[in-house]
């Protein structure tokens, strides 16, 4: 009566090499990278219809992969400069712009002096829409500037020393 191979208990001779060389060299599963990828694979990861294998919006991936960079922040910024005439009217944006967005201080430029008074009263109510609109943009303080004024400090205007004064007294 023949042997049947699944009545064996001894290994055979070829995998008895095999059984040494893998106490030799290694486990594959741990040993090569192919062997290494295979094993961190999720079984469930490969069926059609199973867990992560739905498709995403664009606007989550794209928000994922700002999130993974630390470019939120960032992000939120550019947004409150590109949506300021929704954030502060068409009229106060018509005669205003932002110019800069530094260490929590957003910085916009007016047309006139009087529409930088007019901006400072607005102030509380315009901080308020910007950080319930973007609460990731870390806005902590608004500062308005007039118009840029021409300097008599240097140039064929300038006089040496305390230049020109009142004369009343």
């Amino acid at each position: 009566m023949a042997e049947q191979p699944w009545q064996r208990l001894a290994p055979t001779e070829p995998e008895r090499v095999w059984l040494r060389l893998k106490a030799k060299m290694g486990d594959p599963e741990v040993v090569t990278r192919d062997g290494r990828r295979r094993s961190r694979r999720d079984p469930d990861a490969s069926v059609p219809f199973g867990k992560g294998r739905d498709p995403r919006a664009l606007g989550d991936v794209l928000g994922g992969f700002a999130d993974d960079r630390g470019w939120t922040g960032t992000l939120a910024k550019a947004d409150v400069m590109a949506h300021w005439p929704d954030l502060v009217g068409e009229e106060n944006a018509a005669k205003t712009e932002p110019v800069g967005f530094e260490d929590g201080v957003l910085t916009v430029r007016c047309a006139s002096t009087a529409w930088t008074q007019q901006m400072m009263i607005l102030r509380a109510e315009t901080t308020t829409r910007i950080i319930q609109r973007f609460p990731d943009c870390g806005l902590t303080q608004l500062r308005f500037e007039g118009p840029s004024l021409p300097s008599f400090q240097r140039g064929r205007r300038s006089v040496p020393g305390r230049g020109p004064r009142d004369t009343w007294g």
